[in-house]
């Protein structure tokens, strides 16, 4: 499984001397967009390409995904690879 991190994009508004209501209003985003934004939630490509359109940057710039194993995940593949031995 995978999560998203936005907080790059937190510390981008910072250096930009930006507001969160400053990037809504930039980018046309929504509020409904920005809480997801807060909450780390996935949002739509369009909604991100306006981000980066508004600031002026690529994704990587605002996002990173990382993959995080759970306990249960790592047990089912220590499984299969037992069955498969």
């Amino acid at each position: 499984m995978s999560t998203v991190s936005y907080k790059k994009l937190w510390k981008l508004l910072i250096d930009k001397d930006m507001k969160k209501k400053d990037l809504r209003e930039a980018a046309g985003i929504s509020t409904a967009s920005m809480a997801k934004l807060a909450k780390n939630e996935n949002l739509t490509t369009d909604v991100l390409v306006r981000i980066c359109d508004a600031l002026k940057c690529d994704i990587c710039d605002i996002m990173e995904v990382s993959s995080v194993n759970s306990a249960e995940e790592t047990e089912q593949s220590n499984t299969k690879v037992k069955e498969n031995a």
